[in-house]
């Protein structure tokens, strides 16, 4: 076993290899603290086939056991990957995808696995460390190795790996993968940052990422593994000249601006022209064929963008043309169409209870979210046909962008206790489909009325670089612009500042100075969107749909939680069924009440805060006859609230029978009149009743009453002897 370690920022990190999972072409195991996490990499032979893209997989799968917990759900292991684990492999990705040899074509999996996880040390940026390591140390053909930190901002200073139980109290959350040289990956959010802090928080960890990159290069001259060969691509020079012969001056009218429909139309119908003049003499070539003419159109619609003429005909700092269209849905909470040129999210939000809140099962433990955006992207939007599958990881992803960049506005659960979920199918889709579905899902929040901090929005950049002396960069970058071009850079934020940020790269890496250009025209970019917003709706609605669910909220002492809950939950799930509710109690005793109908919700909070009702002598209060006695009757003004109205006290005339003026169940009026020494209520009902005209005050006598427990609701009558007072003259009453 051959292990490396580095003191990063107060923090011990272990590279270790030799001791698990040999048989994998590069095998690692990485350690920080308590957190333990393995990465393999592994390539195929003798497969060496043009597939049109990079066969590379990357998986990352946390393991349970490794927090010492069992997964929920029937089957108790774990099954597909969460949310969470799809982000970071597409993290580790997004980060080593660049760095492979364009001719390189075997396949290459990467696996990631969390064997440990002590709660504090992050695995994901661990995963992409020991990944890299993994192929810089194999003999699969990779251009690192390359480093990878998460870098937060507490009380005003940089933190390099800040724990999980500090990053609570960060402005921001970025992950930053870099060589030597150059930055490759960037990914993140923050609290409204500046775009200044930003790229001091990218250069902060770029001195880190250094230290990374020499600790792996000192186990790579340990290891001492050689690299395969990659083999030169091979020219097909008779037919590269015959096609140059039959494309010779007719590519320009291709790349004239054009919408991307006829654009694509055009390119097809050209290339099949090409194709069907040269497969005679070519039979075996006619994927060689198509590639060579897009690689020819690709480079000459690069060199016109180079030089200032754009796929679409605008500048390289425009945006295109916006329209949004609100309430189109008119049973969804709130509901936006944002078009910005060929792209086009329509974005539904719905409001829940705390029910409605996600529940996510994880390593960390059992945790409830109340924020969710879900981003759907289905083939008819770029006008494929293709099976409907479960959810992509590049709809994940996008989702999750998305959601970062909303959530640093929403108003708190304090303010606002909804759920919140945001819905973006994406219709048509020709760049940054992502960034449309931040600016509709913020018009969307404010068509439903939701009290947003501030409207957000987001751009995506493209980069077209030759070199330093020779690059543009594009704001609003078109799906084909996206394709050719070197760069995609997700900016989402405010006026005030950035909220979420992701960048990749199709080169080795990307200059400072490059990125501070493009960060400074990004910015430019949103707040031109942000104005288009807001000439649309500029602020909030004032009131919330009326089909979404109406919440109201009260209080109780946190000793009657359990008395409102009931034993084993009854009384409270009376009271939802009584009103057609949803009732939600907090540790605090705050209690939630959401439901369809204003008047059953607001019976159903005067109940609920009966329970912290303390009565008063001489109020007057509505409660029902809970038991009838000889001498009286026993009234529950409040769940916890019982007195006794006694027979004298029901009318000014005399009552013969209690049960002649009132019957079990029935709701009446009472005044309380008295809270004796032992804290037992005594109500009137006649005392909210006009004295009769002439009427003559008897003389007071003593009453029967029986024992109660202080506020409750007493106990049978005394018996003969004791206290019990003299027999009285004539009839019993």
């Amino acid at each position: 076993m051959i292990s490396k370690t580095i003191n990063l920022a107060g923090t011990e990190i272990t590279l270790e290899t030799g001791h698990l999972a040999k048989q994998a072409d590069g095998s690692i195991l990485i350690r920080s603290g308590d957190t333990v996490v393995l990465a393999t990499a592994v390539a195929t032979y003798g497969d060496e086939v043009d597939r049109g893209f990079f066969p590379l997989t990357v998986e990352y799968r946390d393991k349970f056991y490794a927090s010492g917990k069992i997964p929920g759900g029937f089957f108790k292991r774990e099954a597909r990957p969460s949310d969470r684990e799809v982000i970071s492999a597409r993290l580790t990705d997004r980060t080593i995808r660049p760095l492979f040899p364009k001719e390189f074509r075997n396949e290459v999996q990467v696996i990631i696995s969390t064997l440990s996880y002590d709660g504090e040390n992050e695995p994901d940026v661990l995963g992409v460390l020991a990944a890299s390591t993994a192929l810089s140390i194999s003999n699969i053909p990779w251009s690192g190795p390359i480093g990878c930190v998460r870098i937060g901002k507490i009380d005003g200073k940089y933190t390099i790996n800040p724990l999980s139980s500090q990053l609570d109290d960060s402005e921001m959350d970025i992950i930053v993968s870099g060589s030597e040289d150059s930055i490759v990956m960037v990914e993140g959010e923050g609290d409204f940052i500046s775009e200044e802090n930003f790229l001091s928080a990218i250069q902060y960890a770029h001195e880190a990422i250094k230290d990374l990159v020499q600790l792996q290069k000192e186990l790579m001259a340990d290891v001492g593994n050689t690299k395969r060969e990659v083999p030169d691509a091979v020219a097909n020079e008779p037919l590269e000249a015959a096609i140059d012969k039959l494309i010779e001056g007719k590519i320009g009218p291709l790349n004239e601006p054009k919408n991307k429909h006829d654009r694509y139309r055009d390119v097809d119908e050209f290339t099949k022209g090409i194709v069907d003049q040269l497969i005679e003499e070519y039979p075996e070539d006619e994927k060689y064929i198509r590639t060579y003419v897009g690689d020819a159109i690709a480079l000459d619609l690069r060199q016109r963008t180079l030089n200032g003429v754009r796929a679409d005909g605008r500048k390289s700092t425009d945006i295109r043309d916006i329209n949004i269209d609100l309430s189109l849905l008119p049973r969804a909470h709130g509901s936006a169409v944002f078009t910005r040129g060929e792209t086009q999210a329509l974005v539904a939000l719905t409001l829940g209870g705390k029910r409605d809140e996600q529940m996510l099962d994880n390593i960390e433990g059992v945790s409830y979210k109340r924020f969710m955006l879900h981003y759907n992207f289905p083939p008819f939007s770029v006008g494929e046909v293709r099976f409907l599958r479960g959810t992509s990881r590049r709809e994940v992803g996008h989702g999750n962008l998305a959601e970062r960049a909303i959530k640093y506005v929403l108003p708190s659960h304090d303010d606002f206790p909804y759920t919140i979920r945001i819905v973006s199918d994406i219709l048509e889709s020709n760049g940054s489909s992502s960034m449309a579905t931040v600016c509709g899902g913020v018009m969307s929040l404010m068509d439903a009325g939701v009290p947003i901090k501030a409207p957000v929005a987001g751009v995506a950049m493209g980069l077209i670089l030759e070199n330093e002396d020779n690059h543009v960069i594009l704001s609003d970058i078109l799906g084909t612009e996206d394709h050719l071009g070197d760069m995609d850079f997700k900016v989402a934020g405010s006026k005030d500042g950035i909220t979420a940020i992701q960048m990749d790269l199709k080169i080795d890496g990307l200059p400072v100075e490059l990125l501070r250009q493009a960060l400074e025209q990004a910015r430019l970019g949103r707040l031109h969107i942000l104005d288009k917003m807001t000439e649309t709706l500029a602020e909030p609605r004032e009131k919330i749909s009326e089909h979404a669910p109406k919440i109201m909220r009260t209080s109780i002492p946190v000793d009657m939680i359990a008395t409102l809950i009931g034993p084993g939950g009854k009384n409270i799930r009376g009271l939802c069924e009584k009103y057609t509710c949803e009732i939600n109690v907090e540790e605090d005793g705050q209690v939630f009440i959401y439901g369809q109908s204003l008047d059953l919700l607001t019976e159903c909070q005067t109940e609920i805060s009966n329970y912290g009702m303390v009565p008063v002598v001489g109020e007057t209060y509505r409660g029902v006859v809970d038991r009838i006695m000889d001498f009286g009757a026993f009234v529950n003004v409040t769940p916890t609230v019982s007195g006794l109205v006694h027979i004298s006290e029901m009318r000014w005339e005399r009552v013969r029978s209690v049960e002649d003026i009132v019957k079990m169940g029935e709701t009446v009026e009472v005044k309380l009149m008295q809270i004796d020494d032992m804290g037992r209520y005594n109500f009137s009902m006649k005392a909210l009743m006009p004295k009769p005209e002439g009427y003559v005050e008897r003389e007071s006598e003593p009453r029967d009453r029986p024992r109660s427990r202080p506020g409750g609701g007493g106990s049978n009558p005394r018996r003969s002897g004791g206290n019990n007072r003299p027999p009285r003259r004539g009839p019993r009453r």
